[in-house]
């Protein structure tokens, strides 16, 4: 694990607090790059730059995207964290583990979102991976920056050659295409599904969010979402351009491209 290549996105924290006392767990386990999707009042104040003591840079120096989808963008593998225990959710020894080998020679974002409820189901649908931190039943509420030691913790562990369990997953040589390639992907399926009727042009998510989790669970390569999008082409085209068949009617004419 190079922590010169991982990088922690904070959406919408609500307590300038937390943020500062984030950027020090961070600086001290070495991963110098944060992003804030929507930050807090308040992060100059006085007592909230006392708690990033030592991590002024970190804090100063934090990317502001607009959205969380161009907070990851550039990522190959998107960790989102979660309260909430899920059947598919990896534990942060088992990120560190493996995280190296699913981000090839990208990057790996790993985020977290406001305190009180965690990212969206709609934010997570964006993530490649869950990540869940094992708690006691009794009290699993983690303050934001405790979680964010934890994760970046067993990550250290990993980047200094200490095994934080599970072996390494193998992978093709081929990298896996940045986050931001595939989500342009999906917004040029998504238009195509709907031209051709298959998404619901009330509700496109409902269905175009398990395509996102199939095709992050790929892994898809920057030459495979090129196809990805020659197929979308190639589908709106079908979907504007041919009418629907009636008998004895065969002048559809061919479809530019069809067949390569």
């Amino acid at each position: 694990m190079d922590l010169g290549r991982v990088g922690v996105v904070l959406v919408r924290p609500t307590r300038p607090a937390n943020v500062a006392a984030a950027c020090r767990a961070l600086k001290n386990m070495g991963i110098a790059s944060l992003a804030i999707v929507d930050p807090p009042p308040g992060l100059d104040a006085p007592e909230a730059r006392a708690l990033a003591y030592g991590a002024w840079d970190l804090l100063d120096a934090a990317a502001r995207p607009r959205t969380l989808r161009e907070a990851v963008a550039g990522s190959t593998l998107v960790a989102g964290t979660s309260g909430r225990a899920h059947p598919d959710a990896w534990t942060p020894r088992r990120l560190a583990g493996e995280g190296a080998a699913r981000m090839g020679r990208g990057r790996l974002a790993v985020v977290f979102g406001p305190e009180a409820s965690g990212l969206r189901d709609d934010e997570l649908a964006q993530c490649h991976l869950r990540v869940h931190i094992p708690a006691d039943p009794a009290h699993p509420s983690l303050n934001l920056a405790q979680a964010v030691l934890l994760i970046a913790y067993d990550l250290r562990l990993a980047a200094d050659g200490v095994s934080a369990g599970g072996e390494a997953g193998r992978r093709a040589a081929a990298e896996p295409a940045p986050a931001g390639d595939l989500e342009t992907a999906l917004d040029d399926l998504r238009q195509a599904f709907l031209d051709i009727g298959y998404l619901s042009a009330t509700n496109p998510e409902a269905i175009l969010s398990e395509w996102r989790g199939l095709l992050a669970r790929a892994g898809p390569t920057a030459r495979e979402i090129s196809l990805l999008r020659g197929l979308a082409r190639q589908v709106k085209w079908a979907g504007t351009h041919i009418a629907p068949s009636r008998p004895g009617d065969d002048n559809r004419g061919p479809i530019p491209g069809g067949g390569r």
